[in-house]
Formats: structure tokens, C-alpha cells, sequence
């Protein structure tokens, strides 16, 4: 294409023709997007803050640039032998059979090809912030193979096309809610979205785009059976993100269609959230990864279109999550299984639910099930109810679940994964469960290990937003910011901090807007008497624990905040109903929920002979040996043994006798890192 002379033509053609030539390229290096994001929403009319560029922060130091490495040395490289690979399963073999390429058969879950979207869109956005060549080439391999997969009316499913292949003339889309199709659809559209915006290539996107396309056509007049192909609905994200990309208004008259189409189906369960329409639900039930890729798609929706039905049944499940129904590490989902709804007096309407929300206050440690997909969805979740509000509870609990919940999902060296996360482990296990309770390379159900990897390679984008002119600060750590504002203002930031070891958050203002504008810094709902200073001087208002604190001035260049987040370490209780926790206490300090594991106990002493006294002082203090770099909490608790000595289930309680114990507690996110352990996140407490 020769260059065109724009000497004459305003910025907004010059903006048209720089869009229309990457998406008219072949594959190319394009020109990557740097105001578009992980969701970009700096054009959504009903957010009251959008989100940055995928590329505009990169973590410098401390915690999440050690995470992000170990994402980048040790997740990347394992994931893409697993999906090259077929010593386990079958992830792009089963495209490369699917395309003709090579005959056999599909090999692996049906939702294996959006397990494989999310790797790729993992790959993307750690591409974005590094522009690793290596990582160029394996997504222009993958995305080649995935490419001569899809059939010529855009449909893209390799266990059908498989079979199709294979002569097999039952095989038509759709025939089966439980084959997964619209989940992979899904993840096949926000990939397609990173990738396009992180590399400037369009070549994933036209396989998006045309993917849309058939849908569009195949749900336009859809039957109740039809309306069944909902499960794991990430394609309602996906949809809208495509919306957000091509600006096509089908795509987004397709995500309201989609959310619609639960109201046809019949007899529908909580298992998938379709026993009652949307808009009638008031509380969270069913599939947690199910849930919440519902929750997180609703809110999209009405970040695009304002449709304030949509408002209430978002509010209501929340407020059933977070205050009955979420672990204190931000965790979801804590039955295996279960019935739903519970104790229906019409028990026609009783269905099993599995991995599944239970009933309110139910939540069982030994025997938590909390999928690690369920825990990186209450992240996006929160995320887009962040956006859409710019309230900080949507932020604390985003955190929660980020630095404990799904940070556990994965190993320190990110090559081993939990598909399940128990909030306690003894050796005499009360039962026997299905998933393994020590982290493994590879898991028959491989969903969540690219999910939490692609969650942390894009971290960053969660840690800013803005509005206007103004800046919001989400999360903090050592991390550079340069960005572009939706009015065309620009802010260089660099963050320096240790945290979340340490209290103190630096920010230096390089760059900022010509007029005044506003900071908003996110004071957690744990951060009691925050500091903020300015150039060194306090503030005559000091922040209030569970806000957006906003400072607005005319920055200047060097102009530095420093917010003080003292990190008290706290014992926590839970709601008296909550039956597996009473009389037990969780310790927590800053943002993370703290365990004790059996390695820093005394020989002799077990993890469940441990009391901890409600006068109890804990020590923070930074060990640079252990587990990568943690801050440890010591102190001086009790060991009681249980007098407990027989099979008897029910027994006269006799006296024992206290002794001291020094215990070290470590960070939950680290437990399991050391061989085969006991661990518990709550222990006995005496008064």
C-alpha cells in the first residue's frame, strides 16, 4: 500500500484511514492500539471509568514484576508445550486435524479450543508489554492453524469439524448445550481482541469477525432448544468486546440477544443459572464459573447500552456473593456438589449443581471445591462492576481474589496449577475428592492453568483507570504509566512501592494534564488511618478506608504523592452462621489472608493443635529466602492436642493441657510450594 499524503485531512480521517488499513492487512505487523485495552472501554457511554492501554503499564519491580517473570519464564513456556504438544491431551492438534492436516481424531475436553484461546490471549498480552519476537512467532503459528480450522461459513468448533470430517453426518452445531461451542466461541473473541490490540495484526480478528458472523446468521430466528447453548457464557464478554474492536452494531444487538435467550429456555436449573430470567435473580447459585461469566457479561452489557434492568440483579447476586457466599480469600464456588434450589418444597425444581455456589453461609474449608476459573471470573466481575459504578468495594474485593484466591491457583515458578483450592489440608482427609491436593503440570481439565496465567500477564491493566482528565489508581506496586485519557490528555506516573510487604506507595508525576484534574487513590477497605501526603505536606483531608480518595490540583512535573497504607495485622471472625469457622479465626494483614502450614510448626505439632490467643501479637518481617520473597507473621500461639483418641464419632470432652508454640504464618497464596504439607487458613482462637 503506498503512503497517503494527509497534509489536508483532519485527525479524524487520519484516525479513519490508520483503523481501516490494519484491519484491511493480511496478517502483518500492524499498528497496535494504545489506548485499547484488556476491555476497552474508553467509547462505552455508561462507564464512570475506562479502562488503559494494554501495553500503558509495565510492573518494574517487587511483587508483580516477580510474578509477571515467572508468568513470562516459567507459565508461557510450559503452557505452549501442553498446546503444541499432544503428550496429554490435544489442543492445537486437534485444529491442525480439524483443517486436514493431519488425520486423527479429537483428542481432549470439547472446551479444549477455548482453553487454547485463552493461552493465546495469555501470550498476547505478555507480547504487549515486552514485543518478545519469540512470543510473535508462536501466536503467528497458532493463529495460522486455528485460521485453516474454521469452516468457510465462519463456524469454528474442532470436535465437530473433526467429525464432520470423519464422514459422521450427525455432526451439526449445536446439538448439545454441554459441547461448549459458545464458551469457545467466547474466548475466541476476547483473544482475537488482545491480539489485534497488542500486536496490530488482524489476522485472528477476521477469524473472530467471521465466527460472529455465522452466529449472527445461525441465532437469527433461535428455537428454546437453541437458546440452551448458554453454558460457561464467555461469549457474552466476547461479543461485546468484538462490539468495543469493530464497532459493528450487530455484535452488540447479538450480546443483548444472548442474554435475552435465557428467558426461552424451559425448565432450565441454577446449575446454569436459567431456572428463573436474569432480571428475576437475586442471589448467586449454580456453576460459580458460570455465574460469574454471566455476572461479568451483564455488566459489559450495560456498560454499552445503560440498560438499567440490568442494575438490580447485578447489585442483588453481588451483595448474595460477597456477604454470604464468598471465602475470605475472594474465593467462590464451595460445593463439589450439591442441589439446587435447596430444600425446594417443589422438589420437581430440585436439580445437582456442581462446582457450584451453595447455600448462604455455607462454606466448608477441608472440602472447598473454589476452581481457580471461579476465582479469576470474580476478577473480571468486579472489574467491570468497578467500571460501570467507580465504587472501591468493587476494587477490595477485585484485590481479595486477585492476591489470594487466584494467585493460589498456580505455583511460585508458574509450571504447576490447582484446579481446586482447599482453605485447609490435614493428612486424614474427611473424604476422598476428586482433584489432586497438590499442584500439577498438567490437569485433565486444563481451564483454569491459562486462565490464571492470562490473568496475570494482564494484571497491569487492572492497576489504572481514568475519566475525563482525571486518573484513577487501582493497585499498587513498583509499575511506569504512560497513557492516554479518552480527552486526549496524557500521564506519565511512575509508582514506586514494595508493596504488598510494605505501607508506603510512592507516585511521581512525569507528565499530566494541562488543567487541573483529579487523582483517585484507592484506599482499601482494611487500610485504617491512611496517610497522604503531597510534595511532603498532609493534606487537611486524610483518606477514609473503602474510597476513592480524589485529590485534584494542577500537577506539575515531579509533583510526588506518598500514601501511607498502614498494614495492622488483624485477626478476622466470621458471621456466626458460618458453622465450619466458629470459634476460629483468619489473620490478615494489607490485602492478604495469611495460613499456617506444617513446615514452620515444631516437630510434634500438628497444624489443627494450634490456638491462636485473640491478644496475640504478630510480627511481619521480610524473608528474602523463603518462597520467593514473602513477608513471614511470627509469634507466640498454643498448641492444644486433641484429646480426641479413638474412632468414637462422639465423645466426653476431657481436659488438655496448653503449651506455647512459636508459629510462623506465610502468605496463602504461597502454601503448597514446599512438598506435601498440612495448611489452614482458619485456626482454633481462644478468648
Amino acid at each position: 500500500m503506498k503512503p497517503l499524503r494527509i497534509t489536508a485531512l483532519g485527525s479524524r480521517v487520519v484516525m479513519l484511514f490508520v483503523v481501516v488499513a490494519v484491519l484491511t492487512n493480511s496478517g502483518g505487523v500492524g499498528v497496535a492500539d494504545k489506548r485499547a485495552g484488556l476491555t476497552d472501554t474508553s467509547a462505552s457511554p455508561h462507564v464512570v471509568m475506562c479502562s488503559v492501554g494494554l501495553s500503558d503499564v509495565r510492573w518494574t519491580d517487587g511483587f508483580w514484576a516477580s510474578r509477571q517473570a515467572a508468568c513470562r519464564e516459567g507459565s508461557l513456556p510450559a503452557l505452549r508445550e501442553i498446546m503444541d504438544g499432544t503428550r496429554h491431551s490435544q489442543f492445537l492438534q486437534n485444529f491442525r486435524i480439524a483443517a486436514g492436516l493431519i488425520a486423527g481424531k479429537h483428542r481432549g475436553p470439547d472446551w479444549n479450543d477455548g482453553d487454547c484461546y485463552k493461552w493465546l490471549e495469555a501470550v498476547a498480552a505478555m507480547y504487549a508489554v515486552t514485543h518478545d519476537d519469540e512470543l510473535a512467532r508462536q501466536m503467528e503459528a497458532a493463529v495460522r492453524v486455528i485460521a485453516q480450522a474454521q469452516r468457510d461459513d465462519g463456524y469454528l468448533h474442532t470436535p465437530v469439524l473433526i467429525r464432520q470430517r470423519q464422514g459422521d453426518a450427525s455432526a451439526v452445531p449445536f446439538q448439545n448445550p454441554l459441547n461448549f461451542e459458545m464458551y469457545n466461541f467466547g474466548q475466541l473473541f476476547t483473544a482475537a481482541c488482545v491480539h489485534r490490540r497488542a500486536t496490530g495484526q488482524d489476522d485472528l480478528l477476521k477469524v473472530a469477525i467471521k465466527a460472529a458472523d455465522f452466529l449472527d446468521r445461525a441465532f437469527a430466528n433461535p428455537s428454546p432448544m437453541l437458546a440452551r447453548n448458554h453454558v460457561c457464557p464467555s461469549h457474552y464478554m466476547g461479543m461485546i468486546e468484538l462490539y468495543r474492536e469493530t464497532r459493528d452494531e450487530r455484535y452488540l444487538n447479538l450480546a443483548t440477544k444472548f442474554l435475552a435467550l435465557r428467558d426461552l429456555v424451559q425448565d432450565g436449573t441454577d446449575d446454569n443459572q436459567d431456572r428463573l430470567p436474569f432480571r428475576k435473580q437475586t442471589q448467586a447459585a449454580g456453576h460459580a464459573v458460570r455465574a460469574n461469566y454471566l455476572f461479568a457479561g451483564a455488566a459489559d452489557l450495560y456498560a454499552e447500552t445503560g440498560d438499567a434492568t440490568l442494575l438490580p440483579p447485578l447489585m442483588s447476586v453481588w451483595n448474595s456473593v460477597v456477604q454470604r457466599k464468598m471465602y475470605v480469600t475472594g474465593a467462590c464456588g464451595a460445593l463439589y456438589d450439591g442441589a439446587s434450589p435447596d430444600g425446594s418444597a417443589s422438589q420437581k425444581q430440585i436439580a445437582r449443581v456442581h462446582q457450584a455456589y451453595g447455600r448462604d453461609y455455607q462454606l466448608p474449608n477441608a472440602t472447598a471445591h473454589n476452581e481457580t476459573c471461579a476465582s479469576v471470573a470474580n476478577v473480571m466481575w468486579n472489574w467491570r462492576m468497578l467500571q460501570i459504578t467507580g465504587e472501591s468495594r468493587f476494587a477490595d474485593v477485585l484485590e481479595r481474589s486477585l492476591y489470594n484466591a487466584s494467585l493460589a491457583g498456580i505455583s511460585l515458578d508458574g509450571k504447576r496449577f490447582f484446579y481446586t483450592n482447599t482453605l485447609r489440608q490435614l493428612n486424614n482427609s474427611p473424604t476422598e475428592l476428586r482433584w489432586s491436593r497438590t499442584r500439577e503440570p498438567f490437569i485433565s481439565c486444563f481451564c483454569c492453568p491459562p486462565n490464571v496465567v492470562r490473568l496475570i500477564a494482564e494484571v497491569g491493566h487492572y492497576a489504572y483507570g481514568h475519566s475525563g482528565d482525571d486518573l484513577w489508581v487501582n493497585l499498587y506496586g513498583s509499575n511506569q504509566l504512560d497513557t492516554e485519557t479518552s480527552a486526549g490528555s496524557r500521564w506519565t506516573v511512575t509508582q514506586t512501592s514494595n508493596y504488598p510487604w510494605d505501607e508506603t506507595v510512592r507516585l511521581t508525576i512525569q507528565c499530566g494534564p494541562a488543567k487541573p484534574s483529579v487523582i483517585r487513590l484507592r484506599i482499601p477497605d482494611w487500610a485504617d488511618n491512611a496517610r497522604l501526603t503531597i510534595n511532603g505536606e498532609a493534606l487537611a483531608e486524610q483518606p477514609r478506608p473503602g474510597t476513592f480518595h480524589a485529590v485534584r490540583r494542577q500537577w506539575q512535573q515531579g509533583d510526588q504523592i506518598t500514601l501511607t497504607l498502614p498494614m495492622r495485622t488483624k485477626l478476622i471472625q466470621s458471621h456466626p452462621l458460618v458453622e465450619e469457622t466458629r470459634n476460629q479465626v483468619a489473620v490478615q494483614r494489607g490485602p492478604l489472608i495469611y495460613c499456617l502450614e506444617s513446615p514452620d510448626l515444631p516437630e510434634g505439632v500438628s497444624v489443627s493443635d494450634v490456638v491462636i490467643p485473640r491478644d496475640m501479637k504478630l510480627t511481619p518481617r521480610f524473608d528474602r529466602e523463603l518462597l520467593a520473597g514473602i513477608t513471614i507473621l511470627e509469634g507466640d500461639a498454643l498448641a492444644e492436642p486433641s484429646s480426641i483418641n479413638s474412632n468414637e464419632l462422639f465423645q466426653e470432652v476431657k481436659p488438655s493441657a496448653a503449651k506455647p508454640v512459636h508459629v510462623r504464618l506465610i502468605p496463602y497464596f504461597a502454601w503448597g510450594n514446599r512438598g506435601k504439607t498440612e495448611m489452614s487458613v482458619w485456626l482454633l482462637g481462644s478468648r
